[in-house]
Order: structure tokens, then C-alpha cells, then sequence
């Protein structure tokens, strides 16, 4: 429970107690502010739909219809979950769920395979990296929403689901030690003109764990961290795997760390403070504001893992919420350069509240700043380096941040309450695209990214080195 809603707890606990051991002075409320006003409202319109709707309409379905839009008119962000969307939210923030273990982008009408996870059941199959998923236990797919397919994927352990995927000739990429699976094409699967193979895989689910971490040690022992989101146990995720790649340096020490948030949409902001303190030695990483007011400002202990090393953050116009509140902290306490692209600009807190009969309440209750007063809302980051490549982006690849979205929360304040920034140094590179790392290892980061096709990437390791170099003559 956050500390805004720990204080309406014990705001409402003391006006209870008031109830009965103080004196009670009663007074009218105008009608104007009487929710129960409303309330009848929605009940009289109730009883309008179950008495003339021209079918029967179930009750349950009606009201939570209701609620949805209530609560969903308030922001992008807020909402509320009916039991099934709660119990599958509650799996998203754990990371461990039932099923197959496929990373799946939705391109178009298309949903493509990202990349299977290792050691998963579709992982052995032999389903590849740009497999196009076509049917599920043989109903076409293709154009479905990438939430409903994802839905009838996941299952409970032991279940068993048939998944067909379209694979072109000379296509897909297989794991690194996952044979072939040698599956012939099934011609009846799936619908509609496709070309090259179409295979279909019987799995049998599994409880997934997806891996927020990813990790490399990079020439010059450089760190490589890809935060993909923020889940439960993340922190400890990340000190995992810089404890292994100490072990892989054999005692020598980190030289820097390139941390890489791009695409990552956030999550528990616990988990970004907790890694937001591994890099600080002291000073804020954020406050937290709930009607104007500062209700939290969240300070940074010692002793930290990596405080003493250089470090370049990359972001991009995907990285949203909690990852754009640890990037702030980083660059306004002077612990790292960030390179990229403007990010999404989601500065507002949602907190979760459970509910009656198993549903839940994710609500906009506060909205965070970065150490220096910047308010990310609507805003976002603004790299000190802002890294642009001549290789145009596709037509579909439109960005949309979050001023973009119809009923976002406005910043606070005058001008939104920002502080002066600057706008970072603009860097055009000839060639090159974002490739920014989706699946659950890093085994695809070169270990001397100088050279990698992917700009941003390219650039920030190369900054990186370079802020090594100057710190080593600088001793």
C-alpha cells in the first residue's frame, strides 16, 4: 500500500472513531454534491435497460460496464478490472503465469514472434523468432487484438494448446542449443493466402517465469542491463546478474554501465526506486505530489552496488512510467548521460487496490517529479544526447507519447510545473536503426557494440568508453 493511500486509510479510521465516541454535527448536503444523487441516476437507468432492452441483459455485465466507464473516463491510466482482468494483472506483475512462453509483437494485423524463452515449452518445440502466429487450437488469429491472442495462450499448467505459425523460407531464427523440432506443415491449419510453411505445434502450458533482466559483460568490462519492465522481484533480478558478471570478470573491476530502458513501459515503481538507489550515493530520486502537495520525497542510501562507475542510460519514446522516473533520478543527480530518443512522458502514480468478489481498482492518485522539480507528465525525459539515424522509419511506426492520448492528466502547475531544460546535443548517424532487445537474454548485444548496426546502442557504448578513457587520465 502506497503511503498516499496508507494516510486516506487512517483519515477514514479516525472520522469512523468520531462517529462513535465524538459528538456528531449533522448537516444537509446540497444536492449538487450528494453522490448518492447519482448513484440513482445509474440505478433508474438500470432498471430502463432490464425492462425495455430489446434482449435480456445479464445485471453483473451491465454494472461492471458501467464502473469501466466511470473510471476510465477520469484517464488513460485508470481502471478497473473484473475479476478475470485481475487475476491476469496480478500474474504480469508477479512475471510468472500459465503457458508457453512466446514474446509476441503485434505488426499490423500480423502477430510475430519476438522470440521464444528459453527453456520454455514452445522454446522446445522449435517455434523461431519471426514465426507469425496464425491460429490458436485451429481458429485464424490474423487481425485478432494482441491481448485476446495472448489470452488464449496462456492456460492453466498442464493444459494443452495447438499454436500455428506461418514461416516463410530461409525465415526464423532457432534458440542457440534448440534443435530443429522437425514438424511438418500441416496444410488445414490456419486460413487465408500465406506463403512458405505452416506449422503447427501441440504444447503443453507450463508456469512461465519471465525474466526482467537481461545481461551481458562487454569488452572492456563494460556492463550491459536491459530493464524490460518492473515486476516483482526486478531489483533482485538485476543483483543477480550483476553478481554474475562480477564472476565472469574474475575479480577485475566494472569499467561502466550502459543501462538500457528503451521500450520498457514501466511497472512497480518500488522495484525502479530500489535500482535507483544501487547507482546514487545519496540525494532524491523523486517526490510525489497528490493535489499540489508533496505526500513523499524519496531519498537515496549508501551503499549502493554500482555508485562509483560511469553510466549512459538509453531511452527511447516507449520508455514510459517507472523507468522514466529512474533515468530522471540518474540524470538530474549527475550519475548518467542519457542517450536517445525523447521518452513517453507517463508521470503519474497508479495505485492498486483490491476489491469486493475478486475485481480490482488501478487508480491515478498522485502524479511524480524528478529531483529537480521536472515534471514528467505529458513531458517525458529529454536526453542529453538525442540520437537520430538517416535511415527513415517506416510509415506505421508512428509515435505516439502520452500528450497524445485522448483524456491525458495535464502537467501541474505553471507550465506544467517544469523547470528549464535544456535541449540536449543533437547527433545524426549515417545509417543504423533502434534495435532495441526484447528477448529474455542478451546473447544478441555484440560484445563490442562500436560497431552494431543499432545507433542509439552504437552511440551510447562509444560515449561510454570515451568517459572511461577521460576518468583513467584524469587519475
Amino acid at each position: 500500500m502506497s503511503g498516499l493511500l496508507r494516510k486516506l486509510t487512517l483519515v477514514s479510521s479516525a472520522f469512523a472513531a468520531g462517529l462513535v465516541l465524538g459528538s456528531v454535527r449533522a448537516e444537509a448536503t446540497p444536492e449538487s454534491q450528494n453522490p448518492y444523487q447519482a448513484v440513482s441516476q445509474l440505478g433508474r437507468v438500470l432498471v430502463a435497460i432490464e425492462n425495455h432492452y430489446v434482449d435480456p441483459v445479464e445485471r453483473k455485465k451491465v454494472v461492471d460496464g458501467a464502473i469501466k466507464g466511470m473510471v476510465e473516463a477520469l484517464d488513460p491510466h485508470s481502471s478497473y478490472m473484473p475479476p478475470d482482468e485481475w487475476k491476469q494483472f496480478q500474474s504480469d506483475t508477479e512475471g510468472r503465469f500459465g503457458g508457453v512462453g512466446l514474446e509476441v509483437d503485434g505488426r499490423g494485423d500480423r502477430l510475430i514472434v519476438v522470440a521464444p524463452i528459453e527453456g520454455s515449452p514452445a522454446a522446445r518445440a522449435g517455434i523461431r523468432s519471426g514465426d507469425v502466429i496464425v491460429a490458436v487450437d485451429g481458429e485464424d488469429v490474423i487481425g485478432q487484438p494482441l491481448e485476446k491472442v495472448v489470452k488464449r495462450m496462456r492456460g492453466a499448467e498442464g493444459s494443452k494448446v495447438k499454436v500455428t505459425v506461418s514461416r516463410e523460407s530461409g525465415r526464423g531464427t532457432a534458440l542457440a542449443g534448440q534443435p530443429d523440432a522437425g514438424i511438418a506443415p500441416s496444410p488445414d491449419a490456419g486460413a487465408g493466402e500465406r506463403t512458405g510453411q505452416t506449422l503447427t505445434f501441440e504444447l503443453v502450458r507450463e508456469v512461465i517465469k519471465v525474466s526482467s533482466v537481461a545481461y551481458k559483460l562487454l569488452d572492456g568490462n563494460v556492463v550491459y542491463l536491459r530493464l524490460k519492465q518492473f515486476q516483482e522481484r526486478t531489483h533482485d533480478d538485476m543483483l543477480g546478474a550483476v553478481a554474475k558478471m562480477r564472476a565472469d570478470a574474475k575479480g577485475a573491476p566494472f569499467a561502466g554501465v550502459v543501462l538500457d530502458v528503451r521500450s520498457n513501459p514501466g511497472g512497480l515503481v518500488d522495484e525502479a526506486t530500489e535500482i535507483a538507489d544501487e547507482f546514487l550515493p545519496g540525494g532524491s530520486i523523486y517526490s510525489m505530489r497528490h493535489r499540489g502537495r508533496i505526500i513523499e520525497d524519496l531519498k537515496a542510501t549508501s551503499g549502493g552496488a554500482l555508485v562509483e562507475i560511469p553510466v549512459v542510460a538509453l531511452v527511447n519514446e516507449w520508455s514510459a512510467s517507472a523507468s522514466e522516473l529512474l533515468v530522471g533520478a540518474l540524470q538530474d543527480n549527475k550519475r548518467a548521460t542519457v542517450v536517445g530518443t525523447n521518452s513517453f512522458g507517463k508521470g503519474s502514480v497508479q495505485s492498486v487496490l483490491p476489491l469486493p468478489n475478486g475485481s480490482g481498482l488501478k487508480l491515478t492518485t498522485a502524479r511524480y517529479y524528478t529531483p529537480s522539480g521536472h515534471a514528467i507528465q505529458a513531458d517525458g525525459i529529454h536526453p542529453d544526447i538525442v540520437v537520430e539515424t538517416t535511415t527513415p522509419k517506416p510509415e506505421t511506426a508512428r509515435i505516439t507519447r502520452e500528450r497524445d492520448l485522448p483524456g491525458h492528466l495535464p502537467p501541474e502547475g505553471p507550465q506544467g510545473g517544469n523547470t528549464p531544460r535544456e535541449v540536449g546535443t543533437k547527433m545524426v548517424v549515417d545509417g543504423g536503426v533502434e534495435t532495441v532487445l526484447t528477448a529474455s537474454s542478451a546473447r544478441d548485444v555484440p560484445a563490442d557494440p562500436s560497431s552494431s548496426s543499432d545507433a542509439v546502442l552504437r552511440v551510447g557504448y562509444q560515449l561510454l568508453r570515451k568517459q572511461i578513457a577521460e576518468r583513467k587520465g584524469a587519475r
